[in-house]
Formats: structure tokens, sequence, C-alpha cells
């Protein structure tokens, strides 16, 4: 009895510090390619997680970033158990939410990256508008019908042509890297002469000649939008709630340094890319008032409202708080 009872009472005692240590002591974030993972180059480069980590009590986590060149790579990383957040667009979460919420393996948002727009860019010279394509263009984009690009594209073509026509130009849509679509366009050769690119590329695009603007995300949907959100697992986030406190304020931090020292995030940016871009111009693609680094999220159900309309979703969520875990929840998020 005296041995169960010294055993009981030095469990007692190891509780809290069993407790301190219960949370994982390294996290894994994918990131993609081009301006909108600004945050997360930002984060890595300053030490934002682990610095927060310390003083939150966790001791020193190790932190591990990952790059892909696409939203569904990273996806099965996440869905495998491989990766602790990634970095997609919201038509992304709004699928996978879909697929998995009420199981095991429900994914949701911790909170948004940024407010970014998508711009489609040609070089054929006969393409002013949407209604200008034709069966002999090739539009890149991340990914077909599941990226913000991909909904843009469709949402633009159902007010045009109406809503039973919304996946009219689905059929002349490639999906590519960001960076491959660029270099593709800007060969001239290659049967790929439009693409509806994220920043930077649509301002590297725009910058060569016969370039056309062709559509603006922002026009499409009435407004700034959410283009990346920090998207993981429920089964992680609930093992780990003081880390993903961590995760936001890190988030947080380099988002108010992205806005009050833009030339420094770009210095950061261009060393960590080795981009070519002159360090001038890229703070000017830092600081265009179009863009917006917030965890707040923005228009997310008009992507989700239309994703339902068109039967890529099965479920509708009630609101964008329930694609989103409660940390986000006192934002003024949509």
């Amino acid at each position: 009895m005296i041995g169960r009872a010294i055993c009981y009472v030095l469990c007692l005692l190891l509780l809290p510090l069993s407790l301190a240590r219960a949370e994982v002591a390294e996290i894994r974030l994918g990131k993609q390619f081009g301006l909108g993972y600004l945050p997360m180059i930002v984060i890595e480069h300053r030490r934002l997680i682990e610095t927060n980590a310390k003083a939150a009590g966790l001791g020193d986590v190790k932190v591990q970033w990952l790059q892909h060149s696409g939203p569904a790579v990273q996806l099965d990383a996440l869905i495998a158990g491989q990766l602790d957040f990634i970095g997609p667009g919201v038509p992304t979460l709004a699928t996978i939410w879909d697929r998995t919420v009420g199981t095991p393996g429900e994914v949701r948002a911790l909170s948004a990256m940024q407010s970014m727009p998508y711009v489609l860019i040609t070089r054929n010279p006969q393409v002013k508008t949407i209604a200008d394509f034709t069966d002999a263009d090739k539009i890149a984009l991340p990914a077909v019908k599941l990226t913000g690009h991909a909904l843009a594209l469709e949402m633009a073509a159902a007010k045009l042509w109406g809503d039973a026509a919304y996946d009219k130009l689905d059929k002349i849509a490639i999906s590519r890297s960001h960076a491959d679509a660029y270099a593709a366009v800007v060969s001239g050769i290659s049967e790929i002469n439009s693409h509806f690119a994220s920043s930077p590329f649509y301002y590297y695009l725009l910058a060569k000649p016969g370039m056309t603007k062709v559509l603006h995300s922002y026009e499409v949907l009435g407004g700034k939008h959410t283009n990346g959100v920090l998207v993981g697992t429920k089964a992680f986030h609930d093992a780990n709630p003081k880390l993903c406190a961590v995760v936001m304020a890190a988030f947080n931090e380099a988002n108010a340094f992205i806005k009050a020292n833009p030339r420094a995030a770009a210095e950061i940016y261009l060393a960590a890319t080795k981009d070519k871009e002159p360090l001038d111009s890229l703070e000017k693609m830092v600081s265009d008032p179009e863009v917006e680094y917030t965890t707040t999220p923005v228009n997310v159900m008009t992507f989700v409202n239309f994703m339902h309309k068109v039967g890529r979703l099965k479920k509708k969520p009630d609101s964008w708080k329930d694609l989103f875990f409660p940390e986000a929840h006192g934002l003024s998020g949509s």
C-alpha cells in the first residue's frame, strides 16, 4: 500500500511536467512559391515560431519548412501526416473540409494568410476579355477546378454566359505551377499563351511587351478576397493548442512587420528566393494597396457559396467560421 501511495504521489508531482511536454517538439509547414507566402518566409527568416514558442513555455520547438509547387502535393502530405500546416487557397480548404468534416481526419484553417488578387494575362493580341478566348488558347493556373484562380474563372464565365455555362473555359485551362506558367507564356512558343497568375508573377508578366490584362479576381468577387489560408488537421490542432496559438501569433507578428517594413520584407524575400527582381520593384509589390497581409478571412463565403451552387461541395457551411478553428472566430471575417 505504501508503495502504491508513493507511486501515486510521484505521478501527481510529475503531472504538470508531463502536460507541459505533451505538445509536439517539432512542427512542419509547407509553403509554395510567390509573394503570397511572404508571411511564411518572414516567419522562417526571423524565427518567429521558435521565439514565440519559448515565450509560451514550450521550450525549443524545431520548425521544418518544406516547399512545393502546387496544392495537390501539399494536400497529400497533410493527409498523410507528413505536414502539420499548409497554405493553399480557399477552394482547396472548402473541398477538403467537405470531405473530412465530422471524421477523425477533419481539416480546417487556423487563419488566413493574406488578401491578394489573381490576374489573368495573355500574350494573344486578339483577347481583350474572356469572351475572346477560343479552343486554340490555353490558360495556365495552379490546379484546374480546385484553386481560387480556377473558381474565379468559372465565376466570371457564369456571369458572362449564365450559370449553366460556368465551366465553359475549363476545357482550355491547364494545371501548371506559377513559375512554369510564366515561363511558358513569355517564351512565345508554348501552347500556353495565358496565365491566371498570383503575385509576383502578374507583375512580371505585365512588365513584358505584348501582354494584356484580361481579368482581375477582385472585379469578379466584388472586392478583396483571401488568397491563402493556413490549413491543418483538427487532430493536430486539438493536441497542440499552445503551439497553434504560437503559430497564429507568429503570423500576426510577420504581417505587422511586412506592413511596417515593406523594403526589409522585400529584402528577406529576395534572399530566400534568389529572385532577380530589383529591390525597388519588389518593394512596390509588397506595398501594393491591393494586397493586405492579414490573418482575417475575407470573401471566403463567396467562393464557398459558388462551389456549393455548382455541385463542387456536398455540404454547405453555415458560416466561414465552420471552416476555421476557434482562434479565428473573433476576427471580422466574411
